[in-house]
């Protein structure tokens, strides 16, 4: 059997969904919620799931291993709440185990479908086929570090599932700009802490590198306005956090100025 396990944070209008598309692969459903504000927790219970507080975090990434914890089950399925199972995800998983043969990989990589405004599906820019360790063998997961858009440590060897996950990662331009205030900022803190150098010059350079190599060297381009706006918004991401990295260095540390 398997476990799916969902990490949330005030996400009342996303828990639903995301449970029932979990509901598709397993009944055996956890949510570690992060001290949500708003009524996450109180949903989740109501549809059944088995929910773990976790101390509040600004990413996922900390609560990784508890969640992990809490399954019964030798394999689990990491979820998101802005992600969902697919039937065809769901049918592949279900027939693998199904088959009643030795499952010789540790881990499973799946192809995520990033959508932009929950519609268009980004095929270029380096969104496709963004794979991520999704499915894991218990026995033979390490650890998953705690540090923001880490990958989990597994012995073992992996494999490939071909059916996507869905990934509702920009559904609106201010939900957009509020990730990268939270996401750029803690990004800022590693690349302050490991001393790293900036200079005026390093916010251009960033954003027409991130820029070019989103729109034209992935071929961005070819997903429509929407691989525009994506390429756009990427650039801009990348100099937030540099300008984050530079305030901390020579604003907020006024002394370290030259």
């Amino acid at each position: 059997m398997i476990t799916v396990i969902i990490n949330s944070y005030n996400n009342e209008d996303h828990i639903a969904d995301c449970i029932a598309s979990a509901r598709l692969l397993t009944q055996h459903i956890v949510v570690v919620d992060m001290q949500s504000q708003d009524e996450t927790a109180e949903i989740a219970r109501r549809l059944g799931a088995h929910v773990h507080t976790f101390p509040a975090s600004r990413y996922v990434e900390p609560a990784r291993m508890f969640g992990i914890s809490q399954a019964t089950t030798e394999w689990v399925f990491i979820l998101d709440t802005d992600e969902r199972i697919t039937a065809k995800l769901a049918a592949e998983i279900n027939d693998l185990f199904a088959k009643g043969s030795k499952i010789h990989a540790s881990h499973f990589r799946i192809p995520r479908q990033n959508m932009f405004a929950k519609n268009t599906w980004l095929k270029h820019g380096g969104w496709w086929p963004d794979h991520q360790i999704r499915l894991i063998n218990r026995k033979f997961l390490l650890d998953w570090p705690a540090r923001i858009h880490s990958t989990p440590e597994i012995t073992g060897s992996s494999s490939t599932l071909r059916s996507p996950l869905v990934h509702y990662f920009h559904t609106d331009i201010s939900g957009m700009v509020k990730k990268t205030i939270i996401f750029e900022d803690i990004e800022s803190d590693l690349l302050y802490k490991a001393g790293r150098k900036v200079t005026i010059s390093t916010f251009f350079r960033k954003y027409l590198a991130e820029l070019s190599r989103r729109l034209i060297i992935k071929q961005g381009f070819r997903d429509g306005v929407y691989g525009w706006l994506e390429s756009i918004y990427q650039g801009y991401s990348k100099t937030i956090t540099w300008i984050y990295v530079y305030e901390k260095k020579y604003i907020t540390n006024p002394s370290l100025s030259k």
